[in-house]
């Protein structure tokens, strides 16, 4: 039996999301929303790049059809997406979105979190914040990594995400922008950086039991100018204009960084002065515990893989608001194997086929000492 699903956005990552699901045998898309007017009216399979499918794009998500789940892909801010998730689940849908700040808002929207849990509750249904960082990346996976120690003292991460497939968030990092640019849409809030330090870090103390002096987040800051042309699915970045950035968080607790958090966003190039991979340190009071991706968990793929394979655990769950390291590790575990017969994979599948992955297979290590 499949899951009737609706997709609201089809931005790059929802029309990516909405490819792969399209693959599946357990799941059937009857519906899309976005409000862009040039996907309006069009035929979903024929938007995605395929065959006709029957599923037209409206432009309200009030107009999709009932369904077991709807998965939103639109913005990072929780305050506004919310006037997309209430109505959702007050018509029965389970929903599983990929906003930032939906991952774990219990400490940083703790309104908005219990308004969306005792919404879902009222309905039975679940609502989910799922995604590659927060949702997996900074938060469950560095979790479950603590599982090989008894008691831990601090966790420290470094992520390299590649942008050069994202689309319309592209902007709120500052990208493509003048130094001086940067700094004026800073200080106006127009550059935020990253959305979801405060809910990584929120869920990684709170599966560790820690009560927190504070969340420090900086602000984000420039790394790389260009000097050539870079260019990315959605973007070309052109010389004199910002290519990376960084952006950092800690948690505080007695006095002290427990967690230690940094990412540099951009569109790399090999000669940049940015050190490569993901790398992720557990100190714990037996050993310590260090995780390294030598050339990086790939933001885009991976978000999208979250959220593809959270799909049919949203809609099993128990109801309430609900994190990713609410779920059984299985639950959430690669879907691979739930393809329709002759399925081929879809736009993320494809994108991971023509990366430099082909030519630098990713190479993780996992060390104690």
């Amino acid at each position: 039996m499949s899951n009737q699903t609706v997709i609201v956005g089809l931005g790059a990552t929802g029309r990516a999301i909405a490819s792969s699901l399209l693959q599946r045998a357990d799941v059937e898309i009857v519906g899309a929303a976005d409000h862009d007017p040039r996907v309006v009216g069009q035929d979903l399979g024929v938007l995605l790049g395929g065959v006709a499918n029957g599923v037209v794009v409206v432009s309200d998500p009030a107009g999709l059809p009932a369904a077991d789940l709807a998965i939103v892909a639109t913005i990072s801010d929780l305050r506004r997406v919310v006037d997309v998730l209430l109505p959702l689940l007050e018509r029965s849908y389970n929903v599983l979105s990929i906003c930032e700040e939906l991952a774990y808002p219990w400490q940083s929207h703790p309104d908005l979190a219990r308004r969306l849990d005792d919404a879902a509750k009222a309905q039975g249904v679940t609502v989910l914040g799922s995604g590659a960082n927060p949702g997996v990346l900074m938060d469950t996976l560095p979790l479950l990594l603590t599982a090989l120690t008894q008691r831990v003292e601090s966790v420290r991460i470094r992520r390299r995400a590649s942008m050069s497939r994202y689309g319309a968030i592209l902007s709120k990092f500052g990208l493509g922008l003048t130094l001086r640019e940067f700094a004026t849409a800073r200080s106006r809030g127009e550059v935020v950086g990253h959305y979801g330090f405060e809910q990584a870090i929120g869920a990684l103390a709170a599966g560790l039991g820690w009560d927190l002096d504070t969340v420090e987040v900086a602000e984000v800051e420039p790394a790389v100018v260009t000097t050539s042309p870079r260019v990315g699915d959605h973007m070309c970045i052109e010389p004199g204009q910002i290519a990376t950035v960084t952006h950092a968080a800690r948690g505080v607790r007695k006095g002290e960084v427990v967690i230690d958090l940094e990412i540099t966003f951009g569109f790399f190039e090999p000669a940049d002065e940015v050190a490569a991979g993901d790398d992720y340190r557990i100190v714990g009071e037996e050993q310590v515990v260090d995780l390294r991706s030598s050339v990086g968990f790939d933001s885009f793929l991976s978000t999208v893989a979250a959220a593809v394979n959270a799909s049919t655990a949203v809609v099993e769950a128990r109801p309430g608001l609900l994190s990713m390291g609410d779920l059984p590790a299985g639950s959430v575990a690669a879907k691979g194997e739930r393809r329709a017969a002759g399925a081929s994979g879809g736009a993320a599948e494809r994108a991971a086929r023509s990366t430099k992955q082909a030519e630098n297979p990713i190479q993780k290590e996992i060390r104690t000492s």
